[in-house]
């Protein structure tokens, strides 16, 4: 197991609950900061069962309200029912994830940077950065955007820049930099008119803000550097009463997420490739940690039923209708930025709207159901937003 973040902590513990020997390997030591909106669906709770009971190991923050802006500065405010997002940190979530897996009979292996990873008929060999060597019959990497494993072994040979977000965040302590309203969600879609988003979301002691763009838009759009783009957004907040404080430079961290779906290929006989490394990232919200926990789980279900091959399916078949209908939300929403407006204008009239927003950008409902709610709900309505292409007719 090469990394040992949501999905390889996840697929670690399975295996290891499953009677494999398994041993994580990852290039940091735990806990570890790693750059993150750290916004989960609670459905999580739901998929992962045992969940409920670990997190009271660490700080959460349940959230039932989104806040939601359009590039054209209207706005709505979104209320669920029951809490919608759980929020962590991932210094301390996959910190969790890690002791959840060692307990249940991982072996954990730390500051083992790979560097370098080759297949053979008798397993796959993995040389760290500092010359040691590790060989296993079979191998899943987790290991991020960035994958060694994936690059090294033809998996991807880099990411389509439509097919990368910028995201630049900064995770402040409550004392310096703070949420005004804690308990909601604040999201801008196509913020400012552009191939990109941005968001403020509290935590317990903490609150993550940032601003991302497709990796497209930012290097032939955008001017600035990551920082002063940052600190000119927080001030702005600031000053529209959303935040109170200041940016922290040193809270700062730029990273990239995979936002153009899966690759194409995800698993041979001895490489299953799973989390950020094979794009298992929400175009359309995002988030990451569900599906990478996700993958990784259903990684070792294949491997543990005989048949790693079995991966794919595995996952198109509980992933693969969302992941690819949030690409072509995601591409659809930012083609034309007055279709955003269109959507909060009509969330504002109809209840029905607002309900399939929050429920599909929580992921409590599919794009397929969302739509055939709308249209079975409000069907005048549905039917001229559908052929306008709002709702995507085409599926």
């Amino acid at each position: 197991m090469i990394g040992a973040g949501p999905a390889g902590a996840t697929a670690a513990r399975r295996l290891a609950l499953g009677g494999a020997r398994v041993r994580l390997i990852d290039r940091a030591r735990f806990p570890r900061n790693k750059p993150c909106g750290g916004a989960i669906s609670v459905r999580v709770l739901t998929r992962f069962p045992h969940l409920r009971e670990a997190l009271r190991r660490i700080p959460t923050h349940y959230i039932s309200r989104l806040y939601l802006e359009s590039p054209g500065g209207d706005s709505i405010t979104l209320k669920s029912d029951s809490p919608a997002a759980l929020m962590i940190r991932r210094v301390e979530f996959d910190h969790l994830l890690v002791q959840l897996a060692v307990e249940a009979g991982a072996e954990l292996v730390e500051g083992a940077e790979v560097g370098h990873a080759s297949i053979a008929p008798s397993g796959v060999t993995l040389t760290t950065r500092d010359g040691r060597t590790f060989a296993a019959p079979l191998v899943i990497a987790a290991d991020g955007v960035h994958s060694v494993v994936a690059r090294r072994l033809d998996f991807n040979r880099g990411w389509p820049r439509r097919s990368i977000a910028l995201d630049m965040m900064e995770e402040t302590p409550n004392e310096t930099l703070r949420a005004i309203d804690p308990d909601c969600l604040w999201v801008s879609y196509g913020y400012q008119g552009s191939d990109g988003y941005a968001y403020v979301f509290p935590k317990r002691d903490h609150v993550n803000v940032g601003i991302g763009y497709l990796l497209s838009y930012y290097r032939h759009e955008v001017k600035r550097h990551p920082y002063d783009l940052q600190r000119r957004f927080v001030g702005a907040l600031s000053g529209k009463g959303v935040l109170g404080g200041a940016s922290s430079r040193r809270h700062f961290t730029p990273f990239l997420i995979p936002v153009g779906g899966p690759l194409p290929e995800t698993a041979r006989d001895r490489v299953l490739v799973t989390g950020d490394a094979g794009g298992f990232v929400n175009a359309f919200s995002a988030e990451g940690i569900y599906y990478a926990m996700v993958s990784g789980e259903l990684a070792a279900t294949a491997i543990l039923g005989g048949t790693p091959t079995g991966y794919r399916a595995l996952w198109r078949r509980e992933l693969g209708a969302e992941l690819r209908d949030a690409v072509w939300v995601q591409r659809f929403l930012f083609a034309g930025r007055a279709r955003v407006d269109a959507l909060v204008h009509g969330a504002h009239r109809y209840p029905s709207i607002a309900s399939g927003l929050v429920e599909y950008a929580m992921g409590s409902r599919s794009y397929r159901a969302a739509r055939a709610r709308l249209l079975a709900q409000v069907p005048f309505v549905g039917a001229r937003i559908a052929a306008s292409g709002l709702l995507g007719s085409r599926f």
